[in-house]
């Protein structure tokens, strides 16, 4: 290997990198070496799955700190995930193992002890979770600047896990809060696979700081992709479907990772997999990984994923689409369509790590139609979006842009609670004065705060004292006092389910007792339900059962509904599509031609109800239905508003009311009318996990601002028309 950034590399990286025979360094390394090296820059590392991005931040980073020591925690290392910190841990340590820099995960899962040896001697690299990074700011509050005083870097991993979110945000928060009371402004690097607009993610990389981004442009590579849907009707009345054999046919004897977007169907096809697997003979190779499952058995998971050379079988939510290390994966399989492009990249890129071919199979079911279902109902949605997916991906390389959020309350609730918890009394000046200092509170007025926090004083949230000072108050200690407080997303509290003191997992709902439920892929009998201590205790018993969990949906973004419809009306024919998508396919393009959905967005069904196609994205749907509910229920005499987010709506309109509807709407859409007028002032949406503690009036503010988007639905509306002329 010769190359000069090579020569630049501590002595002990370079060994490194001589017994792992490495030919060459990678261009992203290289890159991020001359960042590093040669600016103070922060520093943007976007290039596709496994092309050594971990590596790429620590390389340079580490031969900095073997040249001059901090004295106190010099690298920490955020993770949207545990299970990636402690995959970033064995790592780093097989890189670590000749140098005097120590690395220490701290999380939920780590013992006390580990983390009182850093607390006595805080050296090295930190990885945690924005979790713990919350609870150190809480708790040891005295201690940061011992921990924290000399830290020159801060890496970020996945970053587009944390963008658009109060997760992120939080993030954000605290990183100026810890530059506040060390006076250090460290470096940040931030490391993704799937970003589409790198300015948005530059911006959120710097916010609250004075340094630039830089983000090497790295050629991407000549990836090899194999990608192939199929499509299924389910039969309901057969023991084992032809989706089931065929999705055990492509995986049998494989190591592949099944990727589906809920819980429920992630148990469903593992449960159904072992059974198939039992049935002929072949060994159990089947595994659950997702948040309600135990951490020995998602581990389990993840090191049977690992053992080369061993078939195995993993089903599982977005806990695997992160970047954890699972070594030579010859197969993904995506269980109908991801919600966007980016979710799609990165769960390509679990496979085709070692220079082979990625291989992506989507396999879309759904049950057959009735003769007389609606149109809308005929469509094979999720075909179409996985489709569309693809097709925006190949034709343009389009990624969603990430939408910041202009009104994080419940994140505003959280870190004025955290900064009571820890710093004890605050005037209402200098709390102020602190939270307007944190960037993702740009938005936040100061009539706005004023609201909230007498607010929360009314509650008893927060207490006035008599020096005029702000503490918290007996209703916020429930609140802050618990574990839970330190997460800024809703957690269910699930009951744990256990065999014989071995945990499974945990559920939402207990089942009674007697009954049979699936988890971890494998069927329980309840054996007894302790309320008291939310414990449910289990038996394993034979055959397939049922769980379901109530899956959260995320935003569709417009251009994919417009794809969708793009898939629908042209004459295209796909290589990747597979006999029987190719055939329901031309099925419902046939279908969709005849009802005359090629000229028009607005159909109309059986007597005095009609469907409305908007071909918009979640948010602009969301107000397009609002919209109609507003202003629409008199004039066209509206007695129901149905349908599926994003796809169609369904109005019951009265007699003659058909012909209006599209002059209505565009109607509606000339006029002065905004998304504060479709919020009613009965409402307060509560959808963050603190909402319930926010003034409704701002509640509504926040909605109008995040979720609903007047222009877009205009702007599509107009397009429509134009469409249609």
């Amino acid at each position: 290997m010769n190359n000069s950034t090579f020569s630049k590399l501590a002595s002990f990286i370079q060994e490194y990198i001589y017994l792992h025979n490495w030919t060459e360094l990678r261009p992203v390394q290289i890159a991020a070496c001359e960042v590093i090296f040669n600016t103070d820059a922060h520093l943007l590392v976007a290039a596709s799955t496994a092309a050594g991005k971990t590596e790429a931040a620590f390389l340079p980073v580490l031969t900095l700190l073997q040249e001059n020591p901090a004295t106190t925690i010099s690298v920490l290392y955020i993770s949207p995930i545990k299970a990636l910190i402690n995959d970033q841990f064995a790592r780093l340590n097989d890189l670590l193992k000749t140098a005097d820099i120590p690395v220490c995960s701290w999380h939920g899962d780590v013992g006390q002890s580990h983390k009182n040896k850093l607390l006595k001697n805080p050296q090295g690299i930190l990885q945690i979770t924005p979790e713990s990074l919350e609870s150190l700011l809480i708790n040891k509050q005295q201690e940061l600047i011992k921990l924290f005083g000399d830290l020159r870097f801060i890496i970020i991993d996945e970053i587009h896990a944390f963008m658009g979110s109060e997760r992120g945000c939080q993030i954000i928060c605290q990183l100026q809060r810890l530059a506040k009371f060390t006076k250090t402004q460290p470096r940040r690097i931030g490391l993704s696979a799937t970003l589409g607009d790198y300015s948005m993610a530059e911006e959120w990389l710097s916010s609250g700081t004075d340094k630039q981004v830089i983000t090497p442009k790295i050629e991407a590579g000549n990836r090899q992709i194999k990608l192939a849907i199929e499509h299924f009707f389910i039969n309901k009345d057969v023991e084992t479907s032809d989706y089931e054999q065929y999705i055990f046919n492509i995986t049998k004897s494989r190591k592949c990772l099944i990727f589906a977007n809920n819980r429920t169907q992630t148990e469903s096809i593992i449960s159904s997999l072992r059974q198939i697997a039992k049935t002929a003979g072949f060994p159990d190779i089947y595994h659950v990984h997702h948040g309600s499952i135990s951490a020995s058995l998602r581990q389990a998971a993840e090191n049977a994923m690992r053992e080369p050379h061993t078939p195995a079988v993993t089903a599982a939510t977005l806990t695997l689409e992160l970047g954890i290390d699972i070594g030579h994966l010859e197969r993904v399989i995506q269980l109908e369509s991801p919600l966007s492009v980016a979710s799609f990249l990165q769960r390509l890129g679990r496979s085709g790590r070692r220079g082979e071919s990625a291989d992506m199979r989507f396999i879309c079911a759904e049950e057959k139609p009735l003769a007389e279902t609606s149109l809308a109902e005929q469509i094979p949605w999720q075909l179409l979006q996985s489709i569309a997916i693809i097709q925006l991906y190949l034709e343009e390389r389009w990624i969603e842009p990430i939408q910041p959020i202009k009104y994080p309350l419940s994140l505003l609730y959280h870190q004025t609670m955290s900064i009571l918890a820890a710093r004890g009394a605050v005037s209402p000046a200098a709390l102020a004065q602190q939270i307007f200092s944190l960037s993702p509170f740009t938005n936040i007025s100061q009539s706005d705060y004023k609201l909230l926090l007498n607010y929360l004083i009314d509650i008893n949230h927060i207490q006035k004292t008599e020096h005029g000072k702000l503490i918290i108050g007996l209703a916020g200690e429930k609140i802050v006092n618990k574990f839970q407080f330190y997460a800024v997303f809703a957690d269910n509290q699930e009951y744990v389910v256990k065999q014989n003191g071995t945990e499974i997992g945990s559920i939402v709902t207990p089942p009674s007792v007697g009954n049979q439920f699936s988890l971890a892929g494998r069927s329980w009998e309840v054996l007894e339900v302790d309320f008291k201590k939310k414990a449910i205790f289990v038996k394993q018993v034979e055959g397939k059962a049922s769980i379901y969990w109530r899956g959260g949906s995320g935003n569709i973004h417009t251009k994919i509904l417009q794809r969708m419809r793009q898939v629908l009306l042209e004459d295209t024919e796909y290589s990747y599509l597979q006999k029987n998508a190719q055939s329901r396919l031309q099925e419902v393009r046939k279908l969709t031609q005849k009802a005359g959905l090629d000229k028009q967005n607005i159909i109309q069904l059986e007597k005095n109800k009609c469907c409305i196609f908007p071909w918009m994205g979640t948010v602009a749907y969301r107000t397009l239905e609002r919209l109609l509910n507003c202003f629409c229920r008199e004039s066209l005499e509206i007695s129901s508003i149905g349908g599926t987010n994003p796809y169609y709506l369904t109005l019951k309109l009265g007699k003659d009311k058909f012909s209006s509807v599209y002059p209505e709407i565009a109607s509606l859409c000339e006029q002065r009318i905004t998304a504060e007028h479709l919020v009613s002032h009965a409402e307060a949406p509560e959808l963050q996990k603190y909402d319930q503690f926010i003034p409704h009036e701002l509640l509504r503010k926040a909605f109008v601002n995040d979720y609903l988007d007047m222009e877009e639905m205009r702007r599509l509306v107009s397009l429509q028309i134009k469409m249609n002329e």
